[in-house]
């Protein structure tokens, strides 16, 4: 120490000690020597004293060889004056002063572990008094659990100088003191390792601090069950294979999840129950928030007791009303559809919240698998959208993941993301199919089918990728590309038939009504294009056109004043509303391919006689149904289009009910738009040629 080295200096300006090291103290004990310079009572006590058993003098000062006489540094036993002899007994008292009246804990520890001195500082930590602590062996009050004693073997052997830990020393009255501990090595003048001093420094609070911090970081504020980090935290250990391991970044930590979650194995098996309570948004409006507070703990709380097990399953609540068990040691998917059926009924039990007796019940996804065959990342995933499966499929029941399903949303999901893209690249095409008069045979007009072709799938027909447009708001750009596509197309059609006007018929979605101007949007297709407003036509479902609201009827309206035609699709299938039906500014009804199911002759089944009876009184009901819509829309002043025609037969007996025109592949499969400029250009042959034939019988 400074104070230590400058007195030796001092006394002996000329020498040179060898090997100086940081921290060197000789032999002698730290409590003060007799006054007759007799040796320290406790050292020889206790055994713990200096090899050499030469008397320590004033201040820790040894006597010279019997008959010198004189005082001499205990450095390198060379002889002092008196005011060398000050000098090192002021040294040695600062030293003292130092260490007793320290803040921090200190402790002299000799290369066996016992504790040699000890500051009062280091006392009042562990509760005890320092002559209670001198001679005591150091595991007696540091836990020796997780001690790094090949750290401290390579310490006491001169290996390393100092180290610094963090340990727990056992209080008197049984409380555990968290410390950090440093300690360093004292060697003699040779340099040989002599002592280790230990700095001791109470961190019990800053633990606590840190373990509150740490429990909030990883813990629901509102429901104190584990919060979505936890769960990723555990979720990761468990998938954490040995061939991850090694990849994993900061190996000591990787090795230690491993060891935590008892992964690793051939056969380890993860999985996932992932809940959303039915409704709960509900019961937040009508009853506010604190009451679906209150109700999300007492969920939290059934869940917890019955479905939570130390080690082998997590309850975890993610986020809103969702929440997960996590089972770290699956035994297969029929373990956990039976634990998301117990979950279920578990929940179904009424809850008691603030005067209130509430029932809920819960959607579940399950997902369980290997953890080779699967990632954390894709683990939740699957069982996220395996929840919205149950949802979509009823509620209050449990889905277990299915690949094909998931393949399937998966496309879907795609196909959704690259609808806009396709549309901007040209990807997208439209198909016409016949409308055909049942009385005369002739095209009257043609409805406009839009295709994708997809670079990956082939060419998609609209139930594959309307619904997705209409879900992300992509129908509307490409309405309005159809729209004005057809119209230009019809537009050729009139140029080159202008004899026949034939109409082009589009659909159009409901969203086109609410997310855009669409009387706008069809002038202007209109406008562009030069076709008569009289030949395009507008389908809409009867349900959009029936729903709540007055847009789509005011829009509508406005587009029938331009001269627009307007069909009615589906009918049959929606609200049916026939007294409204007389309002509305429609001009055609289409019936619903179902309808027209039943006007297909009926076969014999061998075996069972008696169905071709039945399927022909469904076939007589058939008929006199849709006669009736057809006797109502020409009341109305409406005409009728019947789809679905597959039949000569078909077609015969519809046009025996009134019904005015019909489409189907019985007249022609959708195609290009040449298809129907080469059955228009076959009519005219046909007209011509009559004409030409009649004519000399006419003269």
């Amino acid at each position: 120490m400074p104070g230590q080295n400058e007195g030796a200096d001092a006394h002996h300006p000329g020498v040179r000690h060898e090997d100086p090291r940081p921290l060197r103290l000789p032999p002698p004990v730290l409590h003060a020597a007799p006054a007759n310079g007799a040796a320290n009572g406790t050292a020889g006590a206790t055994g713990h004293g200096p090899a050499t058993a030469s008397p320590a003098g004033p201040a820790g000062l040894r006597e010279g060889p019997p008959g010198d006489g004189a005082l001499r540094c205990p450095a390198c036993s060379a002889p002092g004056d008196d005011r060398q002899l000050a000098v090192l007994r002021a040294s040695e008292s600062r030293l003292r002063a130092a260490f007793c009246d320290a803040g921090i804990g200190m402790a002299l520890i000799d290369p066996v572990d016992r504790i040699i001195e000890v500051n009062p500082a280091f006392a009042a930590l562990t509760g005890r008094t320092v002559d209670e602590l001198v001679g005591t062996h150091i595991h007696e009050i540091a836990d020796p659990e997780g001690m790094p004693r090949r750290l401290f073997r390579a310490l006491a052997h001169g290996e390393h100088d100092r180290i610094r830990v963090e340990k727990q020393l056992k209080h008197r009255t049984g409380r555990t003191v968290w410390s950090k501990v440093t300690v360093s090595l004292i060697r003699d003048a040779e340099g040989r390792p002599l002592y280790t001093l230990a700095l001791v420094e109470d961190i019990t609070e800053q633990r606590r601090l840190g373990d509150r911090l740490e429990y909030q970081a990883l813990h629901d504020p509102l429901t104190r069950l584990p919060n979505r980090t936890l769960f990723f935290e555990r979720l990761d250990a468990a998938c954490l294979t040995p061939d991850r391991a090694e990849g994993a970044a900061g190996g000591p930590a990787a090795g230690t999840a491993i060891t935590v979650a008892g992964t690793g194995t051939g056969g380890s098996r993860v999985g996932v129950c992932y809940l959303d309570l039915d409704g709960f948004a509900a019961i937040n409006e009508a009853l506010g928030h604190h009451i679906g507070d209150q109700l999300l703990i007492a969920v939290a709380t059934r869940l917890r007791r019955g479905f939570s097990a130390h080690g082998t399953q997590l309850v975890a609540r993610m986020g809103g009303d969702e929440f997960a068990v996590l089972v770290t040691d699956s035994q297969g998917s029929d373990q956990l559809t039976d634990l998301a059926a117990r979950i279920l009924d578990a929940l179904e039990r009424p809850f008691d919240v603030a005067g209130h007796r509430l029932v809920v019940t819960a959607s579940v996804g399950v997902v369980e698998r290997s953890v080779h065959e699967t990632t954390p990342t894709d683990l939740v995933k699957d069982a996220d959208a395996t929840l919205y499966w149950s949802k979509a499929d009823g509620r209050a029941r449990w889905t277990l993941y299915d690949p094909d399903r998931g393949a399937h949303q998966l496309t879907r999901q795609l196909l959704a993301t690259a609808l806009r893209p396709a549309l901007e690249r040209g990807e997208f095409t439209i198909e016409y199919q016949p409308l055909v008069g049942l009385a005369d045979g002739a095209v009257h007009g043609a409805e406009a089918l839009v295709r994708w072709r997809h670079p990956r799938y082939g060419t998609l027909s609209p139930d594959r990728f309307i619904p997705l447009a209409e879900e992300s708001g992509a129908i509307v750009p490409l309405g309005k590309w159809v729209l004005e596509e057809s119209c230009r197309q019809a537009r050729r059609w009139l140029t080159e038939f202008p004899e026949t006007e034939t109409f082009v018929s589009v659909n159009l979605a409901a969203r086109q009504i609410w997310d855009s101007d669409v009387v706008a949007d069809v002038a202007q297709a209109l406008e562009r294009t030069g076709l008569p407003a009289r030949l395009l036509q507008l389908e809409i479902t009867e349900s959009a056109l029936l729903g709540p609201g007055g847009r789509p009827l005011q829009a509508l309206q406005a587009l029938a004043d331009m001269g627009v035609r307007i069909a009615i699709d589906d009918f049959g299938t929606g609200y049916s509303n026939l007294a409204y039906l007389s309002r509305l500014p429609v001009h055609v009804l289409k019936l619903d391919g179902t309808f027209i199911e039943g006007f297909r002759d009926p076969a014999p089944a061998g075996g069972r006689p008696e169905l071709p009876e039945l399927r022909s009184r469904r076939s007589d009901a058939d008929e006199q149904i849709v006669g009736a819509m057809v006797q109502l829309a020409h009341t109305l002043g409406l005409t009728v289009t019947a789809e679905g025609i597959e039949s000569a037969a078909q077609a015969e007996r519809l046009r025996l009910t009134g019904c005015d025109t019909a489409q189907g592949w019985y007249f022609a499969r959708p195609g290009e738009a040449e298809l129907v400029a080469a059955i228009l250009r076959d009519g005219r042959e046909d007209r011509e040629g009559a004409e030409d034939r009649g004519a000399p019988g006419g003269r």
